[in-house]
């Protein structure tokens, strides 16, 4: 196998390794604070140990990890000052998206989120929240990828990652994996019917549970370290 090649499979295993310690992240499997530990990781995973320690570098750089001198690498405590902020963001950008979806909406783009939201509403009632968590990736990315500005798309889906942590609270919960599927469903109908008010509602209003969920089971934390001075 050639340099080239070798190089390209090793980037190829990083992003592999460091989606799925994401969507552990996610899904609250790895939790705010626990310590990831290379040589854990790579045994666990099948990956040579540089591998585990590219994919954690890539995940400190989006906010999802960070390193602590002389400890090694944990999973991030977002701040909840930190995650209102980018909350805030991602409320503007999602919702000036939504503004921007022909609502004369070709059969492909419905055709595409009824697929993509079946997919999610079967692995809710399966209880699979690995499934649902990509399910429900993809279908956001079809939905706001209608409204034909690529820039916006891309800084969705940053701003998103930058609090993916935020959601471990709610990610494989079964009242929120509902609530999300009917809203998705909501969302389709909005188009369908070309009702440009109620897509921006649900847009806004699909971000609002993980966030106060996670707010609301951290932030005492904080209160509490604030006030001691730790």
């Amino acid at each position: 196998m050639t340099v080239v090649a070798l190089k390209a499979q090793t980037a190829e295993r990083v992003r592999g390794v460091a989606a799925m310690l994401e969507e552990e992240i996610v899904l609250g499997w790895l939790m705010p604070r626990e310590r990831l530990i290379e040589e854990e990781l790579a045994e666990r995973l099948a990956v040579k140990r540089h591998v585990v320690r590219e994919a954690l570098a890539e995940l400190e750089r989006v906010g999802l990890v960070e390193r602590v001198p002389n400890r090694g690498a944990f999973v991030k405590l977002l701040d909840p000052v930190e995650v209102r902020q980018i909350y805030l963001v991602r409320e503007a950008l999602e919702t000036l998206a939504a503004e921007q979806i022909s609502l004369s909406a070709p059969d492909e783009l419905l055709l595409r989120l009824e697929e993509i939201q079946g997919a999610h509403s079967a692995a809710v009632a399966s209880g699979d929240a690995r499934a649902a968590f990509r399910a429900n990736m993809a279908f956001h990315e079809a939905l706001f990828a209608a409204c034909g500005n690529p820039h916006l798309v891309e800084l969705i889906q940053t701003m998103a990652q930058k609090v993916h942590g935020a959601r471990s609270i709610t990610a494989a919960s079964a009242e929120h994996l509902s609530r999300a599927r009917d809203e998705h469903f909501g969302m389709i109908e909005a188009i369908k019917a070309g009702d440009r008010d109620q897509l921006v509602a649900l847009c806004r209003q699909h971000l609002g549970p993980s966030r106060d969920a996670y707010i609301a089971a951290v932030e005492p934390r904080f209160v509490r370290a604030k006030s001691t001075g730790a």
